[in-house]
């Protein structure tokens, strides 16, 4: 991608959350005015990437009849206003709709074909709701500083154009592989090797310290937010089912053909002097330090890289709750007790999880029988990581307790984590490409 083609708009300082920006509109419902001599307010075929109007309206009849790659008929949003389409559909002349690639809080991801770069493209279209416009607002600024600074764009995913449709912010992107979550799901959940889970954490490591250098907290890791650049991958034997039968064809499993990754979703990114006291990341990646009400900074990142790393290489989430208190027992199961300092400075609304002073209020407050359970399973750090990895288990464990320190203060930075001996010393790789 070429930074200096995505159009800038000088905007103040970047200390308030979020921001407002100009609204530029592609498409605005009907009834359309006949044509002026200059478009007022309504610049359709504008490309908002490059900076340029084209007469596209004009020279192809758009008010005179319907034209092959116009704008399909006007559809009203879904009730969660979601944008309806079809495939098939022109998303403005230049974009054509070919698949659903996904859909999440913030709106739907849609592959579509470029008329104009004559490539494949995925298009992220923001659901028609306010906050999460503003936040998409907020990724396009966070996208386009990033892409100032990734020079080769090998850390991030690369913005290619945005604008506003029918009152959807869309952002178009180049078209990358599956998420490293959805790579483990359709591989029924199973380990990375653990020379692959020492390239992807290099790699993931390498495109945070990118990010904090440029003062920019992500503040959402997890493998649904890590991309593989290729879809292509082979197929090895698993060695852990060889001894099962042969029909049930698990002796096999599947494996990325190359571990090139790239970072994506920034709408939740914010910078260093932002205020800091809300909740973010997704809840198994979440820091102790959020949960406490402590407020956080760029440590955050590093402990939801320690819970990727672990289940890179075990195929599990480490953290698999929905609720803060069973949460926190499963750090203490995992990790040892909180320290006393940190718990006695746990807001009002982290207080009530603990009682006679810094003690954790569980089994006591456990709200089930099978929440026991899903905490008095998990093992300890080390006991876990032993289970799945046989070569450099030392070496992990020793990164990992670095990551995932309570104090967030004491844990490594992105840039110390990657002279750690799991990275830097020499171990018999597992012949992928990397």
């Amino acid at each position: 991608m070429e930074a200096q083609g995505i159009m800038e708009f000088p905007h103040s300082s970047m200390d308030k959350r979020p921001r407002k920006r100009p609204r530029l509109t592609w498409d605005m419902p009907p009834p359309l005015p006949p044509p002026p001599k200059v478009l007022p307010g309504m610049y359709c075929g504008q490309e908002f990437g490059n900076g340029l109007i084209s007469n596209y309206a004009y020279s192809s009849g758009f008010y005179r009849g319907m034209p092959r790659n116009a704008s399909p008929p006007w559809r009203p949003d879904d009730k969660d206003g979601h944008y309806a389409f079809a495939i098939g559909d022109a998303l403005t002349p230049r974009y054509r709709i070919l698949s659903k690639m996904g859909e999440g809080t913030f709106g739907q991801v849609l592959e579509c074909f470029d008329n104009e770069k004559k490539e494949v493209v995925a298009i992220k279209i923001v659901r028609s709701i306010h906050k999460y416009r503003e936040a998409a607002m907020i990724e396009i600024d966070v996208l386009q500083r990033l892409a100032r600074h990734d020079v080769g764009g090998t850390r991030c995913v690369q913005i290619r154009n945005w604008f506003d449709y029918r009152n959807h912010i869309c952002i178009v992107f180049e078209k990358l592989g599956p998420s490293l979550y959805d790579f483990l799901r359709k591989n029924s959940y199973r380990s990375f090797p653990i020379d692959l889970v020492r390239e992807l954490g290099r790699q993931l490591l390498e495109s945070v310290a990118f990010m904090h250098d440029l003062r920019l907290i992500h503040t959402d890791l997890k493998p649904e937010n890590i991309l593989l650049v290729s879809p292509d991958c082979v197929k090895v034997p698993d060695y852990k089912f060889l001894s099962r039968s042969v029909k049930d064809g698990s002796y096999f499993k599947t494996l990325p053909k190359s571990s090139a990754i790239k970072l994506i979703d920034f709408g939740s990114t914010t910078f260093e002097h932002q205020d800091h006291s809300y909740v973010v990341s997704t809840r198994h990646y979440r820091a102790p330090e959020v949960i406490l009400g402590l407020g956080w900074n760029y440590p955050c990142d590093i402990w939801s890289i320690g819970c990727i790393l672990v289940e890179l290489c075990s195929g599990e989430a480490l953290f698999q709750t929905h609720e803060n208190l069973e949460h926190l027992a499963m750090m203490e199961r995992v990790l040892g007790p909180l320290p006393q300092h940190m718990v006695l400075r746990a807001d009002r609304h982290a207080e009530k999880y603990f009682k006679r002073g810094a003690r954790l209020d569980w089994p006591e407050g456990a709200a089930s029988r099978e929440s026991l359970r899903a905490v008095w399973k998990l093992p300890r750090l080390p006991n876990l990581v032993m289970q799945h990895v046989d070569h450099s288990a030392g070496d992990l464990i020793d990164l990992l307790q670095g990551l995932l320190r309570y104090e967030p203060s004491e844990r490594l930075k992105a840039r110390e984590a990657l002279r750690h001996p799991f990275f830097t010393r020499q171990y018999r790789r597992c012949g992928l490409q990397m």
